[in-house]
This record gives structure tokens, sequence and C-alpha cells, in this order.
């Protein structure tokens, strides 16, 4: 069995997409994932299952899909992907809450950082299958525009370490 964290796109954000995260995990065991546990309300599952990852972002995204009548995008990493995010992070001595890894499903285009508009005081690099962000002065403020994000999700670092013990936490 293999320890998976799967982030949920636009969920209890802003007052859109609302879903109680206990309705998440008993979404996830209905699915047949193992061990469920959310971590904030913003859309952060772990769990472990036999599934590979592709399988089970689709049966998720499905099932979401189903309960919000909408599409819900779901981004995938297992325990060990979600480790070497937090041990990848391109500004380890900047405030964790203000640095993210935004989350996509492939490698970010080599010309993403190209098209960035409204960049002020924010460092931005490109990870294996992320784009990380380091908001100087905050997000609260910030007019950044990344395009080759905005299929993702983002979470800051203090999420990410949060999220890859717990993934860590469910392997043998």
């Amino acid at each position: 069995m293999g320890a998976f964290v799967a982030l949920l796109r636009a969920v209890n954000v802003g007052g859109t997409g609302k879903l109680p995260m206990t309705e998440l995990k008993a979404m996830c065991e209905e699915l047949g994932f193992v061990a469920v546990r959310t971590y904030i309300a913003s859309g952060n599952v772990v769990f472990t299952s036999r599934k590979s990852e592709a399988a089970i972002k689709t049966a998720l995204e499905k099932r979401l899909h189903a309960y919000a009548g909408a599409p819900v995008g779901v981004l995938m990493r297992s325990a060990a992907e979600m480790a070497q995010v937090a041990a990848d992070n391109p500004f380890p001595k900047a405030a964790p809450n203000r640095t993210v890894a935004i989350f996509l499903d492939k490698a970010p285009p080599a010309d993403a950082l190209a098209g960035i508009r409204g960049q002020n005081n924010e460092e931005v690099r490109l990870g294996r299958r992320e784009i990380y962000v380091h908001y100087g002065d905050g997000m609260g403020t910030s007019k950044l525009v990344i395009p080759a994000a905005k299929a993702g999700t983002a979470r800051n670092m203090n999420t990410i370490a949060t999220l890859a013990k717990m993934a860590a936490e469910l392997q043998p």
C-alpha cells in the first residue's frame, strides 16, 4: 500500500466550493482508501491505497464531481514526493507562511516564468511538478499572475511540511 496526499482545488476558499472535511473523509473511505485523515479545511487529505496515483485521481475527481455538481480538480503526490517538495523549497530561509508551492499535474513548461505578470517583490522558481513562490510582502496585496499555474493549487510550506509528515507516518 502506498501513502498519498490529495490536494483539492478551490475548496473552502473565498466562500466557494464548500466541502466539509468530514464529507471528504467519508468519500475517500467509500472509494476504499485506508487510514484517511484530513488537514485543515482547505481540501487536504492523506491516506493509503493499493491503487495507482492516476486511478486515485480519476476516482476522487469523479466522486467529487458527483457531490459538487461541477468538476473539482485534484492534485496528487505520493508521501515521498510530498517530502521532496518540502526538501526542494528554493527559499528555505524565507518565512514558510509566505512561501508556497503551486502543485501541477505535470512539470511546468520551460517558458513558465516568461508569462508572469504583476510581479513586484515575489520570487518565483520552477520545481519538478510545482512552481515555488516566495511572497516577500505577503500574498494579500500581491498582483502576481502566473498563467502556467492556472490549473494548479497552492499550499504554503507549513502545510506542505505537515502533510509530508502525516503521509510519512502512514508508510510501513
